[in-house]
């Protein structure tokens, strides 16, 4: 924004990594190419490798023996030849090559069911193993975390929020008692970090490092599991950000009580933006258009770092072009559109429009006015 002092300045795709922000963290792992469809392969190859023999045996019996022995006697020396099980001969072997062909295809046969037998074995071992090795990989992953949110639940309204977190740039840890939904979500997003279990139990919370997070979403379908889960979080970090999802209205002040920050009703708020959209029409558009857009714009707040010496809106505004300042909240006041010479002090929290990259942008220029 050189020499823009419009307060609009045009926003650039350049993008930046948020998760650069503060101490140096490793981006998430590759999920761990597993080894089931080569298993899968092995085994099928195996099989067809298996049903050759047996059809070659077969005619080999009927049409090399003499004399020739029926179909079902050919079939079923070919059979208890591959397997050695070592039964009557119903078919004579009296030359020197009938007895080399049978052994031959007693040791080829036997060969292709022991490989048949080991890749079945390796099927069901590498399908634990492969599960056991994602899941402790996902906990190195979580401990791994500073500043991170706690989605609980992930159903229709976590599964959103999930979402919003993830085109922002905010790293997250899902908890949901269903693993099968947890486990068909990583087909869409194979990064997503999740735990199975109750995010009301103290356990699995600090399992998410609730210790380190920045904030917890409470948003499963049930109030009561809503209200255990924002009181164990408040118990485990006083200091995190609690915003829970409340049906009936009159378990709003149960909540409150128990530690939330904020309280959101599906219903109330579906409420007002079914309002929103009639009497406000165009503005409902612009967000919704925003929201949609390539570059993930969203309107965000950056809080003003405690230190430093107070710098003007205008120097921000000048540091890059990713953001749009909008306002300043100041000792409990708004102060829309600030002037290029207001001065920004600690404590003071800026809102702008933004993508994640800048947003990140904007935080870096707090950092070094």
């Amino acid at each position: 924004m050189d020499g823009n002092t419009s307060g609009r300045p045009a926003m650039s795709q350049r993008t930046s990594n948020p998760a650069s922000r503060g101490r140096s963290r490793p981006h998430p792992l590759p999920a761990r190419a597993t080894a089931l469809p080569r298993i899968l392969a092995r085994f099928y190859i195996g099989l067809a490798v298996l049903a050759a023999s047996v059809l070659l045996g077969t005619l080999a019996f009927r049409f090399g023996a003499s004399p020739a022995p029926s179909w079902s006697d050919s079939f079923y020396m070919t059979l208890i030849t591959i397997s050695t099980v070592g039964y009557a001969e119903v078919v004579p072997l009296d030359s020197f090559a009938e007895r080399v062909f049978a052994g031959v295809l007693s040791i080829a046969g036997f060969g292709v069911i022991t490989f048949l037998f080991t890749s079945l074995s390796m099927f069901f071992l590498e399908a634990d193993l492969d599960y056991t090795l994602r899941r402790r990989r996902m906990e190195k992953q979580i401990r791994k975390l500073r500043g991170h949110y706690i989605v609980c639940g992930f159903g229709r309204v976590g599964s959103n929020v999930s979402g919003e977190l993830r085109v922002t740039g905010r790293r997250f840890v899902v908890i949901d008692t269903d693993e099968a939904r947890l486990t068909a979500q990583l087909a869409h997003t194979p990064d997503l970090l999740y735990l199975a279990g109750d995010a009301s139990d103290d356990d699995v919370l600090l399992a998410a490092d609730i210790e380190d997070a920045a904030g917890v979403f409470a948003v499963t379908g049930d109030d009561s599991r809503n209200l255990m889960i924002t009181l164990t979080a408040r118990q485990l970090n006083p200091k995190v950000r609690v915003v829970a999802r409340c049906h009936d209205v009159k378990n709003i002040p149960k909540l409150r009580k128990a530690g939330a920050d904020e309280i959101v009703s599906p219903d109330f708020t579906g409420g007002m933006r079914i309002a929103s959209a009639m009497v406000r029409p165009h503005v409902v558009s612009f967000l919704d258009e925003m929201r949609r857009s390539d570059l993930n714009l969203r309107v965000e707040e950056v809080a003003v770092p405690d230190a430093g010496e107070p710098v003007s809106v205008g120097d921000v505004r000048r540091s890059g072009d990713g953001f749009v300042v909008v306002a300043v909240r100041a000792a409990g006041q708004w102060v829309f559109n600030p002037p290029d010479d207001y001065l920004l002090e600690a404590g003071q929290v800026l809102v702008a429009m933004a993508s994640p990259g800048g947003r990140a942008q904007l935080e870096r220029a707090l950092r070094q006015l």
